[in-house]
């Protein structure tokens, strides 16, 4: 049943607003009325009781905000009459916690159909990857990408190249009359569909050839370069990855023997064929010869390799959310978390990373940790990230974006709050910096910022084989190895942005879905999307974001 209004914990003193209310609205619930003096839009908070400067806002159960200025009772919550606060945290407050798994007799014999590694990780995806160790070789990764992409089928469709043609032949015989009325573009389903290749694909059991470009490896610091490393043997080393071919120019900070050694740092058995070329032992036209001839010799091995059952402990599955609303923490966050909390029950691994989105919440993630050293490795890469933002006047305070703002998340605090929902209930089993490998079955806490491709490309470093992305204003983000698949927390949402949306949260708002049932539902689709029956939406588009997290200076 569709309610109007819903309190999302009993100790709150805010009450959210599931539809838009006019000023002088009576509201009644739980026994209370609430007569609303100025209006209240849908996805924010009026207070059930007057409160004085100072007064605390309790959402979630716990402190997001404090009074700036008296705010009456029925009065929305905004950046007018909150400042973001939040609970102090520390290992000497830390509380026993036990936990009650859920029921997963459904799914506790259920498989994946993914690819088997030497080193027992499955993957959910083939991938081949082409990556450059410094920025001077981003244009022949992109001669690179070109070629391959073009001749095996991995290139996008090209419907905006047709429809810049068809302006063309208006241009050529003067009809900018039609130009003007954009009669010239062409009607996407007349073409083709997003996901249909320009050319046959040859190689079947291979998803795709991954070309990533970036701005780093070089006139950084060397922290930098380590980190860049680090995070390019994570992606080597991802179970959704079969082989890899590296450009080096040769003099760059980022070696080539620095990234083996990461690699094998991660990954004593690796064994995935490993191409290296330096365009400083002789011409550009040589070493793209010599690679495109290895690369496509590589490729002939990786299309041996089949997809077979694997349990569902074996995958690794990421949480994260990005354009959020006010309704992420109501239905697509609780949605994930209880899927995480089947899954880690199930053995395998769910990483939830943002840390700037956990400010507010550390305790309650200090008293989940199943041991003291985890919690104090969580307190020491918190504190250090706050500390960083503090000093160049950016404290995690200032993490909500306008969108955030506007569709009912004031403070980070709330944003926050209602972000760690995606961590379900299950204890934390272990807590990684940037760049670290989850190895440890269970929910794993990872240092990454709350920028959506930085987090994700954090992520898949990680060894993340999916992950579910969810969002309330939409977003096209992507990942180059790991399937992001995009939940809305609104089926609004999906009807504006249906090419970007994978899995609908909504239902939950509309009461027509619990947040479990809706989760099992998405259980199913996980699955499906790891045996590879389905593209992400963002897959289908080509959104392969790649941005490392640069924390140095530039020299």
């Amino acid at each position: 049943m569709q309610h109007k209004v819903l309190k999302v914990h009993p100790a709150d003193n805010v009450i959210v607003a599931l539809q838009n209310f006019k000023p002088g609205e009576q509201i009644d619930f739980e026994g209370q009325t609430y007569t609303l003096p100025i209006g209240v839009g849908i996805k924010h908070k009026f207070v059930t009781e007057d409160l004085q400067t100072g007064d605390s806002v309790i959402m979630y159960g716990v402190l997001v905000g404090k009074a700036t200025q008296p705010i009456k009772r029925g009065e929305p919550i905004t950046t007018f009459n909150l400042k973001h606060d939040a609970d102090h945290y520390g290992i000497e407050k830390k509380q026993p916690y036990s936990w009650q798994p859920p029921d997963v007799s459904a799914w506790k014999n259920r498989t994946f159909m993914g690819y088997h590694r030497a080193d027992g990780q499955v993957g959910t995806a083939n991938y081949w990857l082409v990556v450059p160790l410094v920025f001077c070789e981003n244009r022949n990764i992109l001669i690179l990408k070109d070629a391959f992409e073009r001749e095996l089928g991995y290139a996008q469709s090209e419907i905006y190249r047709e429809q810049v043609h068809e302006l063309l032949q208006l241009y050529k015989v003067g009809d900018l009359d039609r130009v003007h009325k954009m009669e010239a573009f062409l009607d996407p389903s007349q073409v083709r569909t997003l996901d249909e290749p320009v050319t046959k694909r040859p190689f079947k059991n291979i998803d795709g050839i991954k070309f990533l470009t970036h701005e780093m490896g070089c006139g950084g610091t060397r922290q930098d370069s380590e980190a860049l490393c680090g995070l390019f043997a994570g992606f080597i080393n991802n179970p959704n990855v079969v082989g890899v071919t590296v450009l080096s120019l040769g003099c760059q900070h980022t070696q080539t023997s620095m990234l083996e050694d990461e690699v094998r740092k991660r990954n004593p058995k690796f064994n995935k064929p490993m191409l290296i070329f330096e365009q400083q032992d002789g011409t550009e036209y040589a070493m793209l010869t010599n690679a495109i001839r290895e690369t496509f010799l590589g490729l002939i091995e990786a299309n041996k390799i089949e997809r077979k059952p694997a349990p569902l402990s074996a995958l690794t599955v990421g949480l994260k959310c990005g354009g959020s609303d006010g309704f992420s923490g109501l239905s697509a966050n609780p949605a994930i978390g209880h899927l995480s909390d089947i899954l880690v029950t199930l053995g395998a691994k769910t990483v939830l990373a943002e840390f700037p989105e956990l400010n507010g919440v550390e305790q309650e993630l200090i008293n989940r940790s199943t041991s003291d050293e985890k919690a104090l490795k969580f307190i020491h890469l918190m504190q250090d990230y706050s500390a960083k933002a503090e000093a160049v006047g950016s404290g995690f305070d200032m993490n909500p974006s306008p969108g955030n703002i506007r569709d009912g998340l004031i403070t980070d605090a709330i944003k926050s709050a209602g972000a760690a929902k995606k961590g379900g209930t299950s204890p934390v089993t272990d807590v990684l910096n940037y760049t670290e490998p989850a190895t440890t079955p269970g929910l794993n806490l990872l240092c990454t910022p709350g920028n959506d491709v930085e987090a994700t490309t954090g992520m898949a470093g990680s060894g993340t084989n999916i992950i579910l992305f969810t969002t309330g204003l939409g977003t096209p983000t992507g990942n180059p190895i790991c399937p992001v698949a995009k939940i809305s927390t609104n089926t609004a949402l999906l009807r504006r942005m249906p090419d970007v949306i994978d899995f609908d949260c909504g239902p939950i708002i509309e009461g027509e879905q619990t947040i479990e049932a809706n989760a099992e539902e998405m259980l199913e689709y996980v699955i499906r999307l790891a045996s590879g029956e389905v593209k992400t939406k963002a897959q289908q588009l080509g959104q392969d974001d790649f941005i490392p997290w640069k924390r140095g200076v530039s020299l």
